[in-house]
């Protein structure tokens, strides 16, 4: 007891001090929570959610998306828990009761109110809520109520209860008559022999300190101890600080700290002695002063419910802030000397003394400037054990907190050893116009003399392993100066033309001994063989060709990169090299003038656009926490939007898995179906990536994306699960989430449906095999009538082929006659031709016989003559014509003179050839006129046989 008392009540002195690194916090306004502007409380489940008592109701949050469940009387939630009965409990305004799922998911209010006494229903607000041995108690000023299933007991107040909460394993409440109370057997009873408690101030925290102590925290008069059977005020150095800052909240962060809320002063975290570790304030960062509860996460994360807002401390994070007070100025150069952290900035040289700890960010003290050193403070050197300072306004040496100019010519970007850092005899000095060496002696540096020939901005500078100088200028290319006999020099220049890339954004550095070239096309390599830069296989498999920026190598041999303001770390320690990237630093680093500062695995100092970032690697690589994801909703849409899922298979604290009676029946009209899901790493969003499939529809997992969501639209009917998991950005994999849900088919692809077309088939098939079946009845009577009828036509038929058959062949040799008699009349035809052509041969010899005058010649035409005449006969001719021409024409010409008695032997014939359908050019020739000749018979022939214009000629003809 002695022993303990010693250790707790040791007085410390008063700090003031913060320590110079800070994590990062998050600002949530009411605007971004979609709630009221005062948070009075807040909680956890075991999946990890957060549950928030504000004004407007209960908020939950998961990492993601903010939801608000109102109280049925909108009352203001000024109390919440969540137990082990799968329920929150809240408490408000003369209500109390517990939220759990619904059918579908969604957190559903019920209110205890109509268990308590009708005397006891206006007990005003619900301040606290706790759970013991099963039961759950809710304090207002004015009752104690505690639930049993459906009973309820009522402890009502000797004066008013001004606090309760549960302890090691035991339930105390304060009343201000009364003091600090234990329920034990059903009776409030008193816990201490002695106490130096004020009655009339309020307990506000109870937080547990050993297995029999217990810290106790008022909110006017500090801190309290209470251990076996005594209440003794805590005589630390800061119990003034505490009493007039009142505290409103506390919470334990682990075995040794613990965050104080206060009304005015934010949060305080102390040890057990008392001391102040740090403070949050709106100094640093917080939305305000006036925090209402503070409460620590399953991760150790601080979540603070303010007065006008919430914010939350990421106070587990291995990456901290650290910035000289009201500077803001961007980081361009760290290093650690003589147990001092110094820092350059945009504003000038900080210094600050570092404590003997591991995490240096926890170190306390001010910055202070550095004399002298106001501007741009580039770079930072040691070398030989003295600290160099590349300015703007020149070189100087640091001693302590002062600046010592060694170089007045302006503009000193960086200083690089020769040989070595720790047994240096000289050094080289990139300037804003090319390189100066500088030999150094015991006092210090010589004076400097300048690289000739060479007057190119050197900011980005390196020494190979024999001797030369390497630059790089980001827009003319990397030059190598090569040192020659008599102090001369000689230049090369590398651009594209060299093996670089480009002639732009090379940056040149000496990493593993080795100088190396970051490029817009990952890392390059000097072949000094060829004289000339090539693509670094090695870092190539290891980052690819990704724009690098930066390179930097610490102790342990891992290589530092930052490529299009993303930081990652080629990390050697493990069995094989493996590539971290650091998410939470994404686009934070100072663009341009990147620098990282590796002190030791615990150390890493970063640049940034406002002072430097801390990240505690060996913490980074260990901060391995265990994943989780959760499909919070599923929505369905087609003209509307309805929720099929709140986000709750089970109770609150349970294991999420679907219940497979659980498993929703979606209408196929529902076109669209959508998943929001999450995993509840708070402050670290940026370093998750999820990936998701659709077994049913797509059994492959999608690549890795930062999305929290899915829409799936017109997906046919059947069985689907959708499955999605989280990886962050060190490898560690969660187990996957599962949602099942089916979408029904139309009605008219059901499985009734199915059914119900078989059997119409069935039935269809029956009746057609029914109608056939009667079909072939009838038709097999019809066949055997049929078939008796034809027996006596055959019969008959037989008797009357004999007779056919010599009719067919009298048919057959008649036809063969009417052949013969076409043939006949066609070779008339072609003697009536002839005989015109051997009349007009003949007239035509008999004009020319008359114009001749020769006797033996006119003799000669008169033999021809007579030889002509012999075969003119066409009147004979065209007799056999007709006769054969009706033979073949059925006796059209006979048929045509009994019609039409008038006509003459030229219209006979004219007719004859218009029914043989001839041209009225050979019709001409027949008849041995012209073409108009035959256009005027047939004129004068349809006068004749009186046909009218609206009647063809022909067709007149052919229907005789």
């Amino acid at each position: 007891m002695r022993k303990l008392l010693l250790l707790i009540f040791f007085p410390v002195t008063v700090v003031s001090q913060n320590t110079i690194g800070l994590p990062s916090s998050i600002n949530y306004s009411r605007q971004a929570y979609g709630g009221g502007l005062q948070n009075w409380d807040v909680a956890q489940d075991k999946n990890g959610l957060i549950y928030i008592a504000n004004n407007e109701g209960l908020l939950s949050f998961d990492g993601k998306n903010w939801l608000l469940y109102p109280l049925p009387n909108r009352t203001i939630v000024h109390s919440i828990a969540t137990g082990d009965n799968y329920r929150i409990y809240v408490g408000g305004q003369d209500e109390l009761g517990y939220f759990e799922p619904g059918l579908n998911g969604r957190l559903q209010y019920h209110s205890l109110v109509d268990l308590l006494p009708a005397a006891d229903r206006s007990f005003g607000d619900v301040w606290d809520i706790a759970f013991f041995e099963g039961q759950v108690f809710f304090r207002s000023p004015l009752s104690i109520f505690r639930f049993t299933k459906n009973k309820v007991a009522v402890y009502r107040a000797a004066s008013e209860w001004a606090f309760m909460g549960a302890c090691n394993n035991k339930l105390y409440a304060h009343d201000y008559r009364r003091g600090l109370l234990q329920l034990t057997n059903d009776e409030w009873k008193p816990t201490a022999l002695k106490s130096t408690l004020p009655l009339n101030d309020a307990v506000t925290a109870l937080l547990p300190l050993t297995k029999d102590s217990i810290f106790i925290a008022t909110l006017k008069n500090g801190l309290f101890i209470f251990h076996e059977n005594k209440i003794a005020k805590l005589p630390f150095a800061n119990s003034p600080l505490f009493e007039n800052e009142r505290i409103y909240s506390a919470t334990q962060i682990n075995n040794e700290w613990l965050a104080l809320a206060t009304n005015n002063g934010g949060v305080y975290i102390i040890d057990h002695k008392g001391a102040i570790i740090q403070r949050f304030s709106k100094a640093e960062g917080l939305q305000n002063n006036n925090v209402l509860s503070v409460f620590s996460d399953n991760q150790s994360n601080l979540w603070l419910g303010l007065d006008t807002g919430i914010d939350f401390i990421a106070y587990n994070s291995a990456i901290k802030n650290i910035n000289p007070p009201f500077q803001d100025g961007s980081g361009y150069a760290a290093t650690i000397f003589k147990n001092r952290l110094y820092i350059g900035t945009s504003n000038g040289l900080f210094s600050v003394v570092l404590q003997p700890i591991n995490d240096l960010s926890f170190s306390k003290g001010t910055f202070e400037w550095v004399t002298g050193t106001k501007g741009q403070a580039w770079s930072l050197q040691q070398i030989n054990n003295r600290l160099y300072l590349g300015h703007h306004d020149g070189a100087f040496l640091i001693k302590e907190n002062e600046a010592v100019n060694i170089a007045a010519t302006p503009g000193y970007w960086k200083f690089l050893p020769v040989p070595n850092a720790t047994n240096a005899t000289g050094m080289l000095a990139g300037t804003y116009k090319g390189i100066t060496y500088y030999p150094l002696a015991e006092t210090g540096p010589g004076a400097g003399v300048d690289k000739p020939e060479f007057s190119e901005t050197s900011r980005f500078v390196a020494l190979d392993k024999t001797g030369n100088i390497w630059v790089s200028h980001p827009y003319h290319g990397v030059y190598k100066i090569k040192e020659g006999v008599n102090g001369s020099s000689s230049t090369t220049i590398y651009t594209k033309k060299k093996g670089l890339p480009s002639t732009l954004n090379n940056h040149i550095y000496k990493i593993k001994n080795e100088v190396v070239a970051a490029t817009e096309n990952g890392v390059y390599e000097y072949i000094p063989s060829a004289d000339r830069f090539a693509p670094s296989a090695y870092y190539h498999k290891l980052i690819g060709n990704q724009s690098i920026r930066y390179l930097q190598e610490d102790a342990a041999g891992n290589i530092w990169f930052i490529s299009e303001r993303k930081l990652g770390v080629i990390d050697f320690t493990g069995k094989a090299p493996a590539v971290i990237m650091i998410p939470e630093l994404t686009g934070k680093m100072l663009s341009g003038f990147e620098i990282i500062y590796p002190f030791n695995e615990h150390n890493i100092f970063l640049g940034g656009e406002k002072g430097f970032f801390h990240i505690n690697y060996t913490k980074y690589k260990k901060n391995s926490i265990p994943l989780q994801i959760q499909i919070r909703s599923v929505r369905i849409i087609s003209k509307t939007d309805s929720l099929l899922f709140g986000g709750y298979f089970a109770g609150v604290n349970s294991q999420q898995v679907q219940n497979a009676s659980g498993i929703p029946q979606i209408n196929f009209k529902w076109k669209t179906i959508r998943f929001e899901y999450s995993s509840p790493v708070f402050g670290n969003q940026n370093n998750l990536e999820y990936s998701f499939r659709l077994q049913g529809f797509e059994n492959n997992w999608s690549g890795w994306i930062k999305r929290t969501d899915k829409e799936f639209t017109n997906l046919p009917p059947g069985d689907y699960q959708f499955e999605v998991k989280v990886r962050s950005n060190l490898g560690n994999e969660s187990a996957p989430s599962v949602y099942a849900f089916t979408i029904n088919a139309p009605w008219y692809l059901t499985t009734t449906a199915k059914i119900g077309y078989l059997l119409l088939a069935l039935a269809i098939v029956y009746g057609i095999y029914k109608w056939q079946h009667r079909k072939f009845k009838i038709q097999q009577a019809k066949h055997e009538e049929e078939q008796k009828r034809l027996l006596y036509i055959h019969e008959l038929e037989r008797a009357k082929t004999a007779s056919e058959l010599i009719t067919l062949r009298n048919e057959k040799l008649e036809a063969e006659i009417n052949f013969k008699n076409s043939e006949l009349a066609s070779s008339a035809m072609h003697l009536v031709k002839k005989g015109e052509l051997l009349s007009k041969i003949k007239g035509e010899l008999g004009q020319v016989m008359k114009s001749v005058e020769n006797p033996q010649t006119t003799g000669e035409l008169k033999k021809m003559i007579k030889t002509v005449s012999e075969d003119d006969k066409m009147d004979m001719e065209w007799e056999k014509f007709s006769k054969h021409f009706d033979r073949v024409h059925g006796d059209f010409i006979v048929a045509l003179k009994e019609k039409h008695p008038t006509v003459t032997p030229n219209e006979l014939k004219l007719s004859a050839y218009l029914r043989m359908n001839l041209s009225t050019k050979e019709i001409a020739q027949l008849m041995n006129i012209s073409v108009r000749g035959v256009e005027i018979s047939r004129y004068r022939l349809r006068k004749k046989l009186q046909i009218s214009s609206s009647i063809n000629l022909f067709d007149y003809l052919i229907n005789i």
